[in-house]
C-alpha cells in the first residue's frame, strides 16, 4: 500500500469517526442527564460523565408514567402494522409494482404518477377525515384505529417497483417462454430476489409505527391504550421540569428501535441494492 493512499484511507477513517461522534453526541448526552441530578445538569462546569451514576431516575420514569402498559401497547401496535405490512400490504404492492415494472397498458403512466402525488399529501392534511371516519365506525380507543390507516402506503408501491426494475427483464421473458405464468414468476423468482427490499420496508415501518405520536394521541383516550410517545410527555410536571426522568424515558423508548436499526442495518443495505444478480 502506497504512503498517499494510506493516509487518504486514514483520513477517510477520521472524518467518519467524527461524523458518528456528532450523530451520536444527542444520544450521549441524553444518556448522561438520564444519570445525573438537577444540580449538577445545570451546575457549571457541565459534567459529561457522572461519577456516581444514579439508575433512580429509570424507576421514577416508570412510576411517574405507565410506561410498561404503554410499551406493551407501542410493541403491539408497531408489530402488526408490520405484519400488515409485511404479509399484507407489501404483497399488494408487490403485485402492484409487478404490473407497472413488467406490463405495458394504455395509461400506465398516468396511473403511477397518480400514485406518487398521493405521497405529496401532507398527513397532516388528512388527520381529520381519518378522525372521523374512525369515530363513525366506532373504532376510537382501540388497536385498530391506530393500525388501519397505515395499511395503505404509495410509497411501497414505489419502493419495489424500483427494487423489481433492478432485475433483468430477460429474466422474465425466458420464465414465460418456459411456460412460466406471471403470478408464479412474481411468487418463485421476483419476491424471494426482493426480499431484502421487502425486510428494508418492514424495518422503516416498525420504526415509523414505534415513533407515531400524533395519531395515536388522537384516537386514544384511556392509558391502557395510549403509546410509549405520548407517556415520554407524561414526565414532566406541569411545577417541575425533571429533565433526567424525562431523559431516562426517552432512552428506555430509544433503545428497541436502536437495537432494530442496529441489527438490522443489512436489510436495509440489501434493500437498497435489492435485484442485483450474480453472473
Amino acid at each position: 500500500m502506497r504512503p498517499s493512499t494510506r493516509i487518504g484511507r486514514t483520513c477517510f477513517l477520521a472524518v467518519q469517526i467524527l461524523v458518528i461522534l456528532v450523530i451520536l453526541c444527542p444520544i450521549l448526552y441524553a444518556l448522561d442527564i438520564s444519570f445525573l441530578p438537577l444540580s449538577q445538569i445545570f451546575g457549571k462546569p457541565l459534567k459529561l460523565i457522572p461519577h456516581e451514576p444514579d439508575l433512580s431516575y429509570y424507576v421514577t420514569a416508570f412510576q411517574r408514567a405507565p410506561l410498561f402498559r404503554y410499551l406493551v401497547n407501542t410493541v403491539i401496535i408497531a408489530v402488526c402494522i408490520t405484519v400488515c405490512i409485511t404479509v399484507g400490504q407489501v404483497f399488494l404492492a408487490c403485485i402492484t409494482a409487478f404490473a407497472f415494472a413488467y406490463f405495458d397498458f394504455k395509461g400506465k403512466n398516468v396511473l403511477f404518477m397518480a400514485i406518487l402525488a398521493t405521497m405529496m399529501i401532507p398527513g397532516e392534511s388528512i388527520v381529520l377525515s381519518n378522525y372521523l371516519t374512525m369515530g363513525e365506525l366506532g373504532l376510537l380507543d382501540t388497536y385498530v384505529a391506530m393500525i388501519l390507516p397505515s395499511l395503505a402506503s404509495a410509497t411501497t408501491i414505489f419502493f419495489m417497483r424500483q427494487a423489481f426494475l433492478q432485475t433483468p427483464r430477460e429474466l422474465y421473458e425466458v420464465a414465460t417462454m418456459e411456460g412460466c405464468s406471471s403470478l408464479r414468476f412474481l411468487l418463485a423468482i421476483q419476491i424471494p430476489l426482493s426480499k431484502g427490499a421487502m425486510g428494508a420496508v418492514g424495518i422503516y415501518t416498525f420504526i415509523n409505527a414505534w415513533n407515531a405520536y400524533m395519531w395515536p394521541l388522537l384516537v386514544t383516550n384511556t392509558d391502557k391504550m395510549r403509546t410509549v410517545q405520548i407517556g415520554i410527555g407524561m414526565l414532566l410536571d406541569a411545577e417541575s421540569a425533571d429533565y433526567n426522568v424525562m431523559m431516562a424515558g426517552v432512552i428506555i423508548v430509544m433503545l428497541p428501535t436502536l437495537l432494530l436499526f442496529t441489527f438490522g442495518q443489512k436489510y436495509i443495505l440489501s434493500g437498497a441494492l435489492s435485484g442485483a444478480m450474480k453472473g
